[in-house]
């Protein structure tokens, strides 16, 4: 068996997260720095013997400058102590059907929790390039105050104004290195 490294392609991939604001509405972000670096036996994915995600955090971006500084700040992320989020992947477990849960460690701001997300498997292809790609798209959930975003405000009439529950959405593309 044949190791292999696949390396993300960026312009196919995105990072995102939602959040409710004010509890009526949801607020998307994006990381638009990251990277993912998967090491697998041949084109074997659920065999991969490592898996390492991160994600800049000063690339922060949710279509509003003055929410995104709020964001970098030490109420949130404290991206001048803390500037890359971590996951590490652990255990590929397949569910069927081209779906499996990916458990790992995810790092924020220095604290490190487990987490498991949803993986659906989407095939591999060779591009018209001649690169061979892996798609996949990855969901899940995580409480922000596990991590230390503890930052909280809450209405007049007693609204919470940023929710706990944090919902991550991937699109991600590997390219299989040469």
């Amino acid at each position: 068996m044949a190791k292999v490294k696949w390396k993300t392609d960026p312009a196919h991939s995105e990072i995102q997260f939602k959040v409710k604001h004010l509890m009526i509405t949801t607020v998307t972000g994006y990381f638009s720095k990251f990277d993912l670096e998967v090491e697998t036996e041949d084109e074997d994915f659920t065999k991969a013997s490592s898996i390492v995600f991160t994600a800049d955090v000063n690339s922060i971006n949710t279509n509003n400058e003055q929410r995104d500084t709020h964001l970098r700040s030490a109420d949130f992320f404290d991206a001048e102590n803390h500037g890359e989020l971590r996951f590490v992947g652990k255990n590929y477990e397949e569910t069927g059907e081209g779906r499996a849960r990916l458990h790992g460690d995810l790092t924020i701001r220095g604290t490190t929790k487990p987490v498991t997300v949803e993986v659906e498997y989407h095939g591999i292809v060779v591009d018209p390039y001649g690169q061979t790609k892996a798609g996949f798209e990855v969901n899940g959930k995580i409480s922000r105050k596990e991590f230390g975003l503890m930052w909280d405000a809450v209405t007049e009439a007693g609204s919470v104004v940023v929710s706990d529950e944090i919902r991550l959405h991937c699109e991600i593309q590997l390219v299989k290195q040469a």
